[in-house]
Parts: C-alpha cells; structure tokens; sequence
C-alpha cells in the first residue's frame, strides 16, 4: 500500500525478567535516516536492528527510542564498578570533610555515567535480543498502519488534483486550434496590409511557407499526448505502493515541463490563466508527494 513518511508507532511487551516500550517516529527525507535512542549496552547490536527496520521502512528520518526495565540480574550483559565508585565517593567525602561541609551521596547521578558501567560478559542474552527484535518488528508494524493511514488522505487528495488537472489539460487541447486559426488570420491581415503599403503582392507560396513554420511553433498536441500519458501515470503510481514517491515526484517534473512548453507555445490570455492554475496545482502535488515514501 501507498504509504506517507510521516508517522507513529508504539509497541510495549512484558515478561518476568524485563519490559520493553519501542516508540518509532518519522518525517519525510529523500533517504533512510535512521536515529536510535537505545540503552548504552544495547549500541553494538544497532546494525542487527537495522535490518528489522529496513523490512518495514526504505524512506524517511526515523527516530526509534527504547525504553526497557531488566528485572534478572545480569541479563543486560554490564556490571557496576564498585570499586572506582566507591572511590570517587571516598574521595569526595574526604574532600567535603576538609572544607566543613556536609555531603550525601546521590547514587542516581551514577548511573549516567557510562564509564562506570563495564560488558560482563561480552554477548548479550540472545532470548532478550529475540524479543527486542520481535518487539521493535510489532511498533514498526503499528507505525506502518498509522503510515498507511495518512498514506490514504493523501491520495484522495492528490486523485481530486490530477483530475483538476486532466480537465484544465482538456481546455488547453480545446482551445489551442481556434487560437491557431486566430493567429493565422491576424499573420494574413498584417502582411496583407503590409504589402497593400508597399504596393506589393502577396506571394501565395511564401505565404504559405511561413504558415507552415508558425503552424509547428503553435501545434500542442505532442505535449497534449505526453501529459495525458504523464497524468495517467500518476494515477497508476498512486496505487503501486511500493517505492513510489520518487517516480511520482519524476513524473510532476515532467508535467511541468509539458505545461511549460504548453504556454509559450500558445501565448492567448485566457489559455495562460489555465497554465498558471496547472503549474500550481503541480506545486500543490509535488508538496504532498514529498511525503509519500
């Protein structure tokens, strides 16, 4: 399914020795930019993470944060230098005696310093790391549906657009072979009355040849054939699903170059109205296409 950039995912899992709360949030980028927010011990294991991740998302700036709460001693892999902290404590008391202050230890502030926790054992408990895994693969499923979600909002809205569009695509085509007949007859009437100045005639050959040059420089249909190809396929894009932000954004491109060709060639007042609301109804698009995975 079509999916946005932008989203959520939360999952919490619990069992006798630990607790674990995945949280996934994300924006749009033209890449996969993965932020982990994990626990110190849990640092070398980010790569083996990314691969669940990669399953599940190929866009966006991901944040995945990782609350868990052990219950089993050891189980995190990491043991507590007691020795140097009891040291440190040491020193400190001495020093607050010597000065006449009073100090109570506040043991919370150890535990944010990470060179105080050291690997106990160098491998983590491979049940833990199987329910991580399972864990953050249940929050990337929730963030994937909540993707999914906005992912649908943003194709209604973008199917009205294409349609505005192929109707304003319509008015061009219809248009474009009055306005060329106009500019024929106007091109005949100056140089008719050029010539009638000059006491000159007209020669029905070079009359001609020039009708034919200016006949190619005004004709839109090629461009009028390309964009209802590239509209079509937009429509087609937007039920692909699967890696489609990208050639959908390609294909506005090409839209825009179509349009763009569109009104210099048919230069009318009211055909350059209709350019100016296509061009932003483009705009429009490749916005919220920006989001689109």
């Amino acid at each position: 399914m079509l999916r946005s950039m932008t989203g959520f995912g939360r999952c919490t899992k619990e069992s006798p020795d630990w607790t674990q709360t995945w949280e996934i949030r994300s924006v749009n980028s033209r890449h996969l930019d993965i932020k982990w927010r994990l626990p110190g011990f849990l640092r070398g294991y980010e790569s083996r993470l990314e691969k669940v991740l990669r399953r599940f998302g190929s866009r966006g700036r991901v944040d995945v944060s990782l609350s868990l709460d052990i219950r089993r001693q050891g189980l995190d892999g990491v043991s507590f230098n007691t020795r140097q902290a009891a040291s440190m404590l040491e020193q400190l008391t001495g020093f607050a005696a010597e000065r006449g202050d009073a100090f109570v230890p506040d043991y919370n502030r150890l535990l944010n310093l990470s060179y105080l926790w050291e690997d106990a054992s160098g491998e983590l408990d491979e049940t833990l790391l199987g329910s991580l895994e399972e864990g953050l693969a249940a929050a990337l499923a929730d963030w994937n549906k909540a993707r999914e979600t906005e992912a649908q909002a943003l194709l209604a809205d973008l199917e009205t657009r294409i349609g505005r569009m192929r109707g304003w695509a319509e008015i061009i085509a219809a248009k474009a072979p009055a306005i060329k007949d106009e500019k024929f007859t106007t091109l005949r009437e100056r140089i008719a009355e050029i010539l009638e100045r000059e006491g000159l005639e007209l020669e029905p050959n070079r009359f001609l040849q020039e009708i034919t040059i200016m006949s190619d420089k005004l004709d839109i249909s090629e461009e009028i054939t390309r964009m209802d190809a590239h509209l079509t396929r937009l429509g087609e894009l937007l039920h692909q699903g699967t890696d489609a932000g990208k050639r959908l954004d390609f294909t506005l491109q090409e839209c825009f170059r179509e349009i763009n060709t569109c009104g210099n060639k048919v230069q009318d007042p009211s055909v350059s109205r209709v350019v100016v609301d296509f061009k932003n109804e483009l705009e429009k698009c490749r916005e919220q296409v920006q989001n689109i995975e």
